[in-house]
């Protein structure tokens, strides 16, 4: 990038929070949107050189537009880049670069607590203190849910980055063992840390996914996995909502086919009213569904932003960093 002055646009700077946007928009000429609908994409990157983007799609269309003709640099403030069409963006000459890393605690912390609440029912226990149960209970306690141990159980991680292995190093705290799956659609011989996916889901107590979505992982729970999980297995998702098929997870709980299972992502966020995964959670006891919100401890939107500042300024210079297009 030649240009010591970008023009940067933020096209979902609700999603940071209450973080400020000070240490950029005080240092470069920033236009900042708190929310940008899909048809209001393309009119906003005119005049723009850089544009952050979380969750909001650049696809074809808007990299090809003439109000596009600018752009050099799409600053993903996120890990996962899979809202930008990349084939496109290196067609245009336009760098893609993302932040790893930067939630990697938050979400490890996010899913153990996804883990102890199906394993102790605090949450519930707590709403039931609320609704009076236990000032009628006759003796001094309520089981009304049941709770496990996870000391002795086994911990399946599908997606061994940084977020799986600190889940795993977290979990081995609670005294869980754990089974690492092999690379969904891997070529060649299992490394001996590896487990078969077949494998590690017949023998885990919870299966937690921490993976990439790719067409070799999308539906990776499916009718088909889910069998071969035990009917005491919670399932824990708060890495993309495709990973699992939504249809066959509800059925699964619905017949008790496994016990549990906790979802963060799910395939449409936000969701509409009638999504079969938000309904379900009114309906089915033992399913837990939470708001995308495993990533969003202060201290990783904080490290997030420091980390686009950090990507725009050495595009800027001429060394650029976390380019993954």
């Amino acid at each position: 990038m030649t240009t010591a002055q970008p023009r940067i646009v933020f096209l979902d700077a609700a999603t940071y929070g209450d973080i400020s946007l000070r240490s950029l928009t005080d240092r470069w000429q920033c236009t900042v949107h708190h929310v940008t609908c899909p048809e209001e994409t393309i009119q906003r990157l005119a005049g723009h050189t850089v544009a952050v983007t979380n969750k909001v799609v650049m696809d074809r269309a808007a990299l090809n537009s003439n109000e596009a003709q600018d752009l050099k640099l799409i600053a993903v403030a996120a890990t996962g880049t899979d809202i930008v069409d990349k084939a496109a963006a290196a067609q245009r000459g336009v760098a893609v670069c993302n932040v790893p890393g930067y939630a990697t605690q938050s979400v490890a912390q996010f899913t153990m607590a996804l883990i102890l609440e199906l394993a102790t029912r605090s949450g519930r226990y707590g709403d039931a203190v609320k609704a009076g149960e236990w000032q009628k209970s006759p003796v001094f306690s309520l089981l009304t849910y049941p709770t496990i141990e996870l000391n002795g159980k086994t911990l399946g991680i599908v997606g061994y980055g940084n977020i799986g292995q600190t889940v795993a190093r977290m979990a081995r705290g609670f005294g869980m063992a754990i089974l690492v799956a092999a690379r969904p659609g891997g070529r060649g011989p299992i490394a001996a840390d590896r487990t078969p996916l077949e494998q590690l889901l017949k023998n885990a107590d919870v299966v937690s996914l921490h993976c990439p979505l790719t067409p070799e992982t999308k539906h990776l729970i499916n009718k088909q996995s889910l069998l071969l999980m035990k009917p005491t297995a919670f399932l824990i998702n708060t890495a993309r909502g495709a990973l699992i098929d939504e249809a066959a997870v509800i059925a699964a709980l619905r017949e008790k086919r496994i016990a549990a299972a906790a979802l963060d992502v799910i395939t449409q966020e936000p969701p509409s009213a009638d999504h079969p995964i938000i309904q379900a959670a009114k309906e089915i006891e033992n399913l837990l569904v939470t708001p995308h919100t495993a990533w969003s401890a202060r201290e990783a939107r904080a490290r997030l932003l420091d980390e686009v500042a950090a990507n725009i300024a050495a595009f800027i210079a001429g060394v650029p960093r976390n380019i993954v297009a």
